[in-house]
């Protein structure tokens, strides 16, 4: 297991309006690895627009790692899904990949997520590539089954399935809390 390396110095905080524009800068950096497992059409999608950014930042909704000097160099962007803290997106830009800032950032969210008085943590993720499902079950998430889904997931799903993301490529995993 890839461990959190304690020499990063980084601060997670919540995002800034001034901080959306690297979000977005970010998540385009941290899509090309998919290209890597053939996955082009996720490199090719575009990065979510401001206004969600906005508003899931207004929310509280979004957390930056920042280097020392402030700069971002990851994100997540979170909702409340079904009652509990739905990890939307996370993204790391690849220079500072494979040093522990994703397995903070989940880190922050758990302690979030408690603090909020939440059950647990969501997420849908691919199933190929050793950053999406392998990943997170190394972090304590499980694979949930269809049936286990609130009202509020099934949505969530029905529409990634619109956007292409199937069921034989996507699951829906927790990490109860």
């Amino acid at each position: 297991m890839h461990e959190p390396n304690d020499k990063v110095s980084i601060t997670i905080r919540q995002a800034q309006e001034s901080d959306l524009q690297a979000c977005r800068l970010i998540e385009d950096d941290a899509g090309e690895i998919f290209a890597a497992i053939g996955m082009t059409e996720i490199d090719d999608d575009p990065p979510r627009g401001l206004d969600d950014l906005r508003a899931a930042q207004r929310r509280g909704d979004v957390w930056i790692a920042c280097d020392r000097n402030d700069v971002p160099v990851a994100f997540a962007l979170t909702a409340t899904v079904d009652g509990n803290l739905h990890l939307d997106e996370m993204g790391v830009l690849r220079t500072w990949q494979r040093q522990g800032i994703g397995r903070r950032l989940i880190d922050h969210l758990i302690a979030t997520a408690t603090a909020r008085g939440l059950p647990a943590i969501t997420l849908t993720t691919f199933r190929a590539g050793p950053w999406n499902a392998p990943y997170y079950e190394r972090l304590g998430f499980t694979a949930i089954a269809e049936t286990a889904y609130g009202p509020e997931m099934a949505a969530l799903v029905a529409e990634e399935e619109r956007h292409g993301l199937d069921r034989q490529t996507h699951v829906v995993m927790r990490r109860s809390l």
